[in-house]
């Protein structure tokens, strides 16, 4: 299953942090329901750039190299997460700050990386999720009922430990 999540999610705006957190803005032409961003380097560049998302998860790594804490002035949730999973309590504090629209900043204790997946499931169609796609750039995933019956559908096909 690892190979389908090579593949870009959403569309992949390629280029520098700064190009593509322009590019990123000029999608806004209202605010989407709710704005996620996945990661650590996204979420400085991005907040940096003047964006103020609803949901950020980070793990304190970029590349598996330990980073600067991001500064992102939201309340924070420290939830654990092992690499190449994705944990219940993890999925749960998404869920809950998805459904009570909670300005929140997901700490995970392990690896961010699948929970893209889960913030797709949850969100409302119109959202928008923003992850980084490693020495190319942005992927930038507009929630709809495909893109979510997809992520749905991939979650379902996971084992569970």
């Amino acid at each position: 299953m690892r190979g389908e999540l090579k593949t870009p999610l959403g569309e992949l705006y390629y280029g520098e942090p700064k190009d593509t957190a322009v590019r990123l803005k000029l999608k806004f032409k209202a605010k989407p329901p709710l704005f996620a961003v996945v990661g650590d380097f996204v979420a400085a560049n991005l907040i940096f750039a003047g964006l103020s998302p609803d949901i950020v998860v980070v793990d304190g790594k970029t590349l598996r190299a330990v980073v600067e804490p991001v500064e992102h002035g939201l309340k924070e949730i420290h939830v654990p997460n092992e690499a190449a999973t994705i944990n219940a309590e993890a999925w749960l504090v998404l869920r809950a700050a998805v459904t009570l629209k909670r300005r929140v900043a997901v700490v995970v204790e392990g690896e961010e990386d699948l929970l893209v997946l889960p913030l797709l499931a949850e969100m409302p169609v119109g959202s928008v999720i923003a992850y980084g796609q490693p020495h190319k750039g942005l992927v930038v995933v507009t929630v709809s009922d495909e893109r979510r019956d997809w992520a749905r559908g991939f979650l379902n096909r996971m084992e569970m430990k």
